[in-house]
């Protein structure tokens, strides 16, 4: 059977107290040299016996040293605890303000919308209409700003598509013309090929002279007709 669990409390009897000191003192000792030569730590240990007798050990660097970087890391720590509990208590008061604060825009929008004004004063009833008042004048003259902002983008969109309209207009009406100079010059075109040609340009062609010779020419053309022979 395995050995039971021994409870851990004071050791009344004075010399076994003192045996089971100098047993579990080495064992600590021991210990502590391991864990600094197998995990390369700096281990620093005091012991003081219930007489008063100091026992220590240290690791190759000297216990004053250890104990002067123990000290530089608990006062960072103390300082960095001082830091928080400062922090934390700068975010607390920072957090009632802001609650506060909500609070009262909460209870003023409330009252914007008419509600919970039952218990508001003279004097508050008339802040309050002098804030509608203000906010009011605010809102129509933000609103007049927008539709004119809006008017004059619409007053630029319609000049803009009348300039596009004057210029889509001005090339059908080019395109109209060229047209119609095209079809003038086509049927002028026919018309000369069709129609007869001019007296003036008669008369400048070279006149053909008869090959027969007149008696007279003053008294016109003689139209000669020759008989065929008679037959034997």
């Amino acid at each position: 059977m395995g050995r039971g669990r021994v409870q851990l409390k004071r050791i009344e009897n004075k010399i076994n107290r003192q045996v089971t000191f100098s047993k579990r003192r080495s064992g600590l000792l021991k210990k502590a040299h391991e864990i600094s030569v197998l995990c390369d730590a700096e281990v620093a240990l005091i012991v003081f016996s219930s007489k008063g007798k100091l026992f220590e050990y240290a690791t190759d660097s000297s216990m004053e040293r250890i104990i002067e970087r123990y000290e530089r890391y608990s006062h960072a720590e103390m300082q960095l605890v001082a830091t928080d509990l400062e922090s934390q208590g700068s975010w607390n008061l920072e957090h009632s303000k802001l609650k506060a604060r909500i609070e009262v825009l909460q209870r003023n929008l409330k009252h914007c919308m008419g509600e919970e004004i039952d218990s508001l004063t003279l004097r508050e009833l008339q802040n309050l209409e002098h804030q509608l008042d203000s906010a009011l004048k605010h809102v129509r003259s933000r609103k007049n700003q927008v539709m004119f902002e809006s008017i004059a983008e619409l007053q630029k969109k319609d000049k803009s598509l009348r300039d596009q309209n004057n210029v889509l207009e001005k090339q059908v009406k080019e395109k109209e013309k060229e047209e119609e100079v095209q079809q003038q010059m086509v049927q002028s075109s026919d018309h000369d090929m069709n129609s007869p040609p001019s007296p003036s340009f008669i008369n400048k062609m070279p006149q053909r002279r008869s090959s027969f010779n007149n008696t007279d020419t003053r008294s016109g053309l003689f139209l000669w007709i020759i008989k065929p022979a008679e037959q034997v």
